[in-house]
């Protein structure tokens, strides 16, 4: 029982003060939402520490790699997952409604009547080409902007080029790595210290969330959001199993359950794929995949890799299609309807709120719907973006485990044990050498 408790303590706390805070929002509704600030609090905190800690992660884990080959070998393992684990969520969104009707004909008019409202919605999306909404996506024209969190792709790429730019410049640039390594130390612990206040910060956020959720939704809405959620949970036990046990055999599946709650619940706290960051790369290093590639694949896999956002993709078009038509007449509008639902995805950034109206414009673009439309896909965007960052965090979990299969072969999990042994032994015998100094 004291080995259960050592080892699950933390998420424990976790785990009750999101349930106390659910029962707060529940008895206290609306009131419940003057304890936001604590949990915004808690939100902010992991926010600012997101820029250095990614650029940080990949860095080092890039400039400290021995072999240029393995980097290759991690992106294109990387790049693999993705695509397949993507296709597969983009299928399942498919299959779980195309033969329900999200929205009946009654509750349909009166949405339809909502859009009245809503028929000034002003397109303020410029017509930018691909090339150059490609550009502006991977770069900006000043360094300052890659301090921002709206910029994650943009610092993504940067950091990557200044990792590999360490490493070719070999010894000269250990005093920068060095400096970097050490400045990583102290941001891994600056985020132990703001998890000490996680407890507190997402039990308040999830009472002012479910005091504030739901009353005012829909037939159609709420019936999108429930399917929505079933699929969701099936989604997370059934596929991210088979992607485990896929990954790292039996052992594989009982370390991914025996570590994935703490970036789980902070995933369904903050709704946020960004905050969950540095969680998540924790949870995933003590599932025994190498630190180069989790603290590559999870942030690359905030901005690249949303299992949770291409389903949701796919629900957003087929309200729209149960809502303006009769439903999908032929075998080339149901790969359209997937085209769009991957394409749309892939323009969702890592930004916690708004992030989608680029996506959500696309969407009602390429269906050819009329603009007034993008108050719905907003609204069902909201109702169900726990329980998709809740997927698109542990998918890049599940991912990285996959990657790791792929990079270091089916017996990975010894190597990484084996990788955190001989950081243990170095750091002995640096301490060692600092106290024969002394």
């Amino acid at each position: 029982m004291k080995k259960f408790l050592s080892n699950y303590k933390s998420t424990i706390i976790l785990l009750v003060a999101i349930i106390v805070g659910t029962i707060v929002g529940i008895i206290f509704k609306e009131q419940a939402t003057v304890l936001s600030p604590l949990g915004d609090l808690f939100l902010n905190l992991l926010l600012v520490i997101i820029i250095p800690l990614i650029f940080l992660t990949i860095t080092t884990s890039i400039a400290k790699m021995k072999t240029p080959k393995r980097l290759g070998k991690i992106m294109i393992g990387i790049i693999a997952v993705f695509v397949i684990t993507s296709i597969i969520a983009v299928l399942i969104g498919f299959l779980s409604t195309s033969f329900i009707k999200l929205v009946e004909p009654e509750d349909g008019q009166v949405i339809k009547a909502s859009l009245e409202d809503s028929a000034e919605v002003k397109d303020e999306t410029e017509e930018v080409s691909i090339a150059q909404r490609t550009v502006n996506l991977i770069s900006v024209n000043d360094f300052s902007k890659l301090l921002s969190k709206d910029n994650i792709i943009a610092l993504l790429v940067f950091s990557i080029i200044f990792g590999i730019a360490i490493n070719m410049t070999g010894k000269k640039a250990k005093p920068v790595l060095d400096f970097l390594v050490s400045a990583n130390e102290v941001v891994n612990n600056v985020i132990k210290i703001i998890m000490l206040y996680a407890p507190i910060g997402l039990g308040c956020y999830f009472a002012a969330l479910v005091g504030s959720f739901g009353t005012s939704i829909a037939v159609g809405y709420l019936k999108t959001f429930l399917i929505y959620l079933f699929v969701s949970l099936a989604f997370f036990g059934i596929m991210y199993s088979i992607y485990a046990l896929i990954a790292g055999g039996k052992k594989g599946l009982k370390a991914f359950w025996k570590n994935v709650l703490p970036s789980t619940l902070t995933a369904l706290g903050t709704c946020s794929s960004a905050a969950s960051i540095p969680v998540n790369i924790k949870c995933t290093e003590k599932m025994g995949v190498p630190s180069d590639i989790a603290e590559t694949t999870i942030p690359l896999g905030t901005s690249f890799h949303k299992d949770g956002s291409i389903i949701g993709s796919v629900f957003k078009i087929m309200f729209l299609v149960c809502l303006f038509s009769s439903g999908l007449a032929t075998t080339g509008e149901v790969f359209s309807v997937l085209g769009i639902a991957l394409l749309a995805t892939l323009l969702v950034t890592a930004v916690p709120i708004g992030g989608g109206t680029i996506s959500e414009m696309l969407i009602i673009t390429m269906m050819g719907y009329p603009v007034a439309a993008l108050p719905i896909l907003t609204i069902i965007a909201t109702i169900i973006d726990a329980p998709a960052t809740m997927l698109n965090v542990v998918g890049d979990t599940a991912s990285s485990m996959m990657v790791a299969r792929v990079v270091d072969g089916k017996n990975w999990m010894e190597k990484g044990n084996d990788k955190d042994k001989d950081k243990d032994i170095e750091k002995e015998n640096n301490d060692n050498n600092n106290y024969d100094n002394k």
